[in-house]
């Protein structure tokens, strides 16, 4: 069971870091909010009583980008239907879990390192981490984030037979997740519905994670934060098994 779960795991790794171009692009988005929003709003912040906004910000940039990079690296699953890749993968005598697992894990180790890179690059903007005792919790919230995310789009994927509908997925899924989740703003005192979206978003409680192990500060306890990421995974990554196992050829 082991060897193809590794095949598939080393080939999204290879494929992923083959792209150079790719690879550098992907760092474009998260340096530019970094830049451009801790820079830009961080005296408004501050004038706000909430402090450092390079603090604030740095986590929900982190999120950001393991997010992105992980539901394109699910998403990649279209592609691959597209050029006749996934046929070759799907027909071989190895159970679908296997490939699925393979695949999900390969995508998350890259959206996992793409993580880590983005929150060493935070660092040089000015970004500290308050206690690095709570790096390896931090490091687990990291890598949830990338399993959920990378499961969620394969998930989706496999119901879809086309890239005209990533677009689709872009406006009305990840968009949504993303700003929602409280990684560019606090969420007190936001309208009842869309407090009620971002409590029902699992990438909130992935940012809260990261926030509350990089720089202390967090809105809702950091075990219930785990326990929701834990579930919350563990869920997607069996519905998105049981999708890909569904997927015709």
């Amino acid at each position: 069971m082991i060897g193809p779960i590794y095949v598939m795991w080393l080939r999204q790794i290879k494929r992923y870091t083959r792209s150079k171009s790719r690879m550098i692009g992907s760092f474009a988005q998260p340096i530019l909010f970094l830049l451009a929003f801790g820079f830009g709003f961080g005296p408004i912040y501050q004038k706000a009583g909430g402090g450092d906004y390079i603090q604030f910000l740095a986590p929900g940039i982190i999120a950001m980008s393991t997010l992105f990079t992980a539901m394109f690296t699910g998403i990649e699953v279209i592609w691959d239907r597209r050029f006749g890749f996934l046929k070759e993968t799907l027909v071989a005598p190895v159970p679908r879990i296997q490939i699925m697992i393979g695949r999900t894990l390969g995508g998350a180790t890259v959206a996992f390192a793409h993580g880590i890179l983005v929150a060493i690059i935070a660092m040089f903007v000015g970004f500290k981490i308050t206690n690095p005792m709570n790096i390896p919790l931090a490091l687990l919230f990291l890598f949830l984030i990338a399993l959920l995310f990378t499961a969620l789009g394969t998930a989706v994927a496999s119901k879809l037979e086309d890239m005209q509908a990533f677009p689709l997925i872009m406006n009305f899924l990840i968009m949504p997740i993303f700003f929602l989740s409280g990684a560019l703003f606090p969420l007190n005192g936001l309208p009842k519905a869309i407090e009620i979206f971002t409590k029902i978003n699992p990438l909130t409680y992935g940012v809260n994670g990261l926030r509350a192990t990089l720089t202390g500060g967090v809105q809702t306890g950091l075990m219930m934060n785990l326990g929701v990421m834990i579930v919350v995974t563990i869920v997607i990554g069996l519905i998105g098994s049981y999708m890909f196992s569904k997927i015709e050829i």
